[in-house]
């Protein structure tokens, strides 16, 4: 029989089986960056290889992160019927089916197949997602949850620097810029012949990436990981919510709930769409594709400063707030202030690196919201996390609303759809996470 753990009756002394148990969640979280921040990539990739226009391209996006909202709440019942770590391998082999599906996308070069298969990936993540992160904040103190999310957040984070650039080494050649002036010049059947040739580079490291999931879920399955016990509560927590009879019955998680696709939206919009705007200012693909990893960079200096400042000296809650009012900052400065500048090798606007910075406002919201959004769920606990995970969805909604403004204005005004969800967020940062009655007559808040 399965160990299992619970929170409910307070901190758990540190063992060997925990400190395993966090490294093997953070090897999931490792998991869930890689196969998420590779798109950064793929996004003016496939825009190249496939002749897309800029919404077209964001299908990407839009078809890895739809599958969260799609599949959350299935993937709720079957973790709830098979368990955290039968679900866990099911949802890898889900992924691994996705890398395969992009051989026959590449051969036959059908951008169709390729969000068939981005999807898939998606379907699988949203099985892993709320197992890993209901692992983490159940896994220890309340008050050090925020603080083992951004230790996850490292994880994530380092795989989302490394990717972009393995799979950019794998599909990109130093040739590669010439070729792009070219393919307008050429004739229909060598231009054709040029994107088959391209576009099929992509079935290596994607079918070894098939490999590598599928032994993943083996590993997970047969790990000393325990199963989570969410359904026994501790009698304060049992009597609180002896009245709750739905998930909806917790406003709180609900606005948690838009404020992780808030959150997810505008973050996975910079980072997936800076490539292009760098492009769209003069600089090349084989120079532009490196700031996704600096916006990654500097949001897991965030997360490293998280470890060391939460909780000893800023709550999780005060770090929510100093992070979404920073980020409004930023995004007003980003339209104000203009100019050249040489950074790191890169002469490009100042507008860049304000985007770039924006990595270090997003870096802790994501590990602050959860524990808000989770407390006093209760046996509700399992389901609110894929409440919370069909948030993800965002990730696939902001980034093409950008991508219509770009399209119809310009790239740089388009990322004024940042500022309407930074300003949501500092509303559940400072009132949101408070509210417990969805009564308009009187909202109760704590």
């Amino acid at each position: 029989m399965e160990k299992s753990f619970n929170d409910n009756n307070g901190p758990k002394p540190i063992n060997w089986s925990t400190v395993i148990s966090i490294a093997i969640i953070g090897l999931l979280f490792f998991v869930f960056g890689f196969t998420t921040w590779i798109n950064a990539i793929l996004i003016p990739y496939f825009k190249i290889s496939c002749e897309l226009n800029h919404a077209q391209s964001l299908l990407v996006a839009f078809a890895f992160y739809i599958a969260y909202f799609v599949m959350a709440i299935p993937a709720a019942h079957l973790l709830g019927k098979v368990g955290f770590k039968k679900g866990i391998m099911i949802g890898f082999w889900i992924m691994a089916l996705g890398a395969l599906i992009f051989v026959p996308a590449a051969l036959t070069r059908t951008y169709g197949l390729f969000l068939l298969g981005l999807f898939s990936i998606g379907t699988g993540l949203a099985i892993l997602q709320p197992a890993a992160n209901i692992y983490i904040t159940m896994i220890g103190s309340k008050e050090r949850a925020a603080q083992r999310m951004s230790i996850m957040g490292v994880c994530n984070k380092t795989a989302g620097i490394i990717a972009p650039l393995l799979l950019a080494a794998a599909i990109l050649r130093p040739t590669d810029t010439e070729l792009f002036k070219q393919l307008p010049l050429m004739d229909e059947v060598t231009r054709n012949a040029a994107l088959d040739e391209l576009i099929r580079r992509v079935i290596v490291p994607y079918t070894s990436m098939a490999v590598v999931l599928f032994g993943l879920g083996l590993i997970i399955r047969y790990s000393i990981l325990p199963e989570i016990d969410t359904n026994n509560e501790n009698p304060a927590l049992a009597d609180a919510n002896s009245g709750k009879t739905s998930i909806i019955q917790f406003p709180h998680l609900i606005f948690g709930a838009v404020a992780l696709f808030l959150h997810v939206g505008s973050q996975v919009t910079g980072i997936n769409t800076i490539i292009g705007y760098a492009q769209s200012l003069g600089l090349p693909l084989l120079e532009a594709k490196i700031f996704p990893s600096y916006i990654l960079g500097i949001t897991m200096s965030g997360f490293l400063l998280g470890i060391v400042l939460i909780p000893k000296f800023i709550n999780h809650l005060n770090v929510l707030r100093v992070c979404t009012t920073s980020a409004i900052v930023l995004t007003l400065l980003f339209f104000m202030v203009q100019g050249q500048v040489t950074f790191l090798g890169h002469t490009a606007n100042l507008s860049i690196w304000l985007l770039v910075a924006l990595g270090l406002s997003n870096s802790l919201m994501w590990s602050a919201i959860w524990p808000l959004a989770l407390n006093g769920l209760g046996r509700f606990t399992k389901m609110g996390g894929s409440i919370l995970i069909m948030g993800l969805c965002g990730s696939a909604i902001v980034p093409l609303i950008y991508g219509y403004f770009a399209d119809h204005y310009n790239p740089h005004n388009a990322y004024w759809v940042l500022l309407p969800c930074y300003i949501y967020l500092v509303y559940y940062a400072y009132y949101g996470y408070r509210v417990k009655n969805w009564s308009l007559k009187k909202l109760e808040t704590v």
